[in-house]
């Protein structure tokens, strides 16, 4: 953990006829829910290029061996005519590549990377070592191939730009603890957050951070649990306020009140707003897309008014 922040390199905005990388660095995505995305992308107006190996199957649930996923990585960014990297999915495999990638070469050539799940491995790796804005947001296989997979709107907001805009309660935000915070958006998928502590490649929180948590598959004591490990690790001591996702992935309904309960327990020494129900990530409806690593304020101070307000562009245009 860093006790200052450091300035981000934000990475170009995209435009009709930008180049969008398709990479898999995680699991082995299936074929047509790929090529769908692919076919979303080009109806927004990008353009594609597949990673050699990003349909590569095995060994084990790997998209490809190792050096084949981390070629194709270091590929895409140092290609001129790719502007961006989108992900195929998520499953398991992404933490393998950090020990090789090349922060050089990534910090001279900045580009957008959107993905969530397991690659918050790679979202924390890229704030580290080089600096970058990173995206929480919709992958192709995952998130393009459904006809609602994606916000369009924060998606839009995010790449064309846009300095100042809002998430709120039309976005899933709701309120567990009203108050107001301001800082530098961080985050992620819980349990390879929490995984990665005590590793070289932990998350690093610069003081004055908000915090988004979300993941899927997840039961209210196993958020307790992780929740613990955040706070006995010291990590939420520079976190001004928490967000977390919108947990329809984790808990049925009518198991919402309690694992609202095991949230507010496990956070009882935290003195910060807490926000939840934001639609990114694991989500069954469309996913938004989040800027890691940009200045945020969670404002839960008017009743059924929560918002969510991102107060600089997460790109250079």
């Amino acid at each position: 953990m860093s006790s200052s922040a450091i300035t981000p390199i934000k990475p170009r905005a995209l435009r009709p006829g930008s180049t969008l990388a398709i990479l898999s660095p995680a699991s082995t995505p299936k074929h047509d829910l790929v090529h769908r995305g692919i076919a979303h992308l080009h109806s927004l107006g990008y353009k594609t290029h597949l990673g050699a190996h990003a349909l590569d199957s095995g060994p084990l649930y790997y998209a490809g061996l190792l050096d084949d996923r981390l070629d194709d990585f270091h590929a895409a960014f140092a290609d001129p005519t790719i502007d961006g990297v989108v992900c195929t999915r998520g499953g398991w495999g992404s933490a393998e590549l950090l020990p090789h990638l090349d922060a050089a070469l990534i910090r001279a050539n900045p580009k957008v990377f959107v993905s969530y799940s397991d690659h918050t491995s790679l979202h924390c790796w890229l704030h580290n070592k080089a600096s970058l804005v990173t995206f929480y947001g919709p992958m192709a296989a995952a998130d393009f191939s459904r006809d609602d997979g994606v916000d369009i709107a924060s998606w839009n907001h995010n790449f064309r730009g846009d300095s100042s805009w809002f998430l709120g309660t039309a976005d899933g935000l709701r309120v567990l603890r009203p108050g107001f915070a301001e800082g530098q958006l961080t985050g992620g998928c819980i349990s390879i957050f929490a995984e990665a502590l005590g590793t070289p490649y932990a998350p690093r929180i610069d003081r004055g951070s908000v915090l988004f948590l979300e993941d899927i598959g997840t039961k209210p004591y196993q958020w307790d649990r992780m929740l613990l490990h955040l706070r006995y690790s010291g990590l939420l001591e520079r976190v001004t306020g928490i967000v977390f996702g919108d947990m329809r992935q984790c808990v049925a309904s009518d198991e919402f009140d309690f694992l609202d309960r095991a949230i507010l327990h496990a956070l009882r020494d935290f003195d910060g707003p807490i926000a939840i129900g934001l639609r990114s990530g694991h989500v069954s409806g469309s996913n938004i897309t989040l800027p890691l690593g940009v200045s945020a304020s969670l404002d839960l101070t008017e009743e059924g008014n929560p918002r969510m307000h991102f107060l600089e562009a997460a790109v250079t245009v």
